[in-house]
């Protein structure tokens, strides 16, 4: 498998002797887009978090081999299904080569700096290396794109627009089919929904919140179940009150009458 004309565009030779990949750079603007890309990278591995053959994973080169990487094949986000996760990992990148196969999916997140790359050379390369789906996302509404969310899906070696729809809130959203979720720029955010539950995939702030809601709910339910325990209690040593009053009463009044009719036999004595 070789590089596509795109890919070799962008190599320079610097990499060409090289066996293990080195870390990868680090983007000039990195304080606007990598809160978007780790709040991706870590809803996405929640999401899929129990299924160990799938890596979700990101910043990372993605090549064909070692001799074939550019520093320009970095993706924000990549999700590769059937694979092992810890070595691509420890690999520090996806080499699709050694994997035997390209991942699924990936994700640019829009930046000044490479926002251009992203929709115009990007595609090409990504297609090259036969990824199945290719999204963008720009938080900006699409000053650094040429749209603020944008899904391309592999026919023929080359990606086909999926369609999008705007809703009358704002909000943006596609289906990703490997995913079997659907991405959404919301307000500048990305989120992901997941059609068979019928809501978004809560990023770690809006889990931490749900956990919160739960365990406080947890709490009240709990208070409540003790005081109603408290007051069946209350109400149960009423009741014996009651009782122990009701034959003290009974007694008495069963004394009373064998003291009268005590009386009126001595008297007709």
């Amino acid at each position: 498998m070789t590089a596509n004309p795109a890919m070799q565009s962008f190599l320079d030779g610097r990499y060409a002797h090289i066996e293990s990949l080195p870390d990868p750079p680090v983007k000039s603007d990195a304080m606007q887009v990598m809160p978007h890309i780790y709040r991706a990278y870590l809803v996405l591995d929640c999401y899929f978090r129990h299924w160990p053959d799938v890596l979700v994973n990101g910043r990372g080169y993605l090549c064909f081999n070692p001799s074939g990487c550019s520093d320009l094949s970095v993706p924000d986000c990549v999700v590769a299904f059937g694979v092992d996760p810890v070595a691509i990992t420890e690999r520090n990148g996806y080499v699709i080569d050694e994997v035997g196969k390209p991942p699924e999916f990936v994700l640019e997140v829009a930046s000044e700096s490479t926002g251009e790359q992203d929709y115009r050379v990007k595609p090409g390369i990504y297609a090259g290396f036969g990824v199945a789906e290719y999204w963008r996302f720009d938080r900006t509404g699409g000053r650094y794109h040429d749209a603020p969310l944008a899904g391309g899906r592999l026919v023929d070696g080359a990606y086909q627009a999926i369609e999008l729809t705007s809703g009358a809130d704002g909000v943006i959203w596609g289906r990703s089919e490997v995913l079997g979720l659907d991405l959404c720029w919301d307000r500048g955010r990305l989120r992901f929904y997941d059609p068979v539950a019928g809501g978004y995939l809560p990023d770690l702030i809006e889990s931490k919140a749900q956990l919160e809601d739960a365990v406080a709910a947890r709490a009240e339910a709990e208070a409540r179940a003790e005081a109603e325990a408290a007051r069946a209690g209350a109400e149960s040593s009423r009741a014996d009150v009651e009782a122990a009053r009701a034959e003290v009463e009974a007694a008495r009044a069963g004394a009373a009458e064998a003291e009268l009719r005590r009386l009126r036999r001595d008297a007709s004595e």
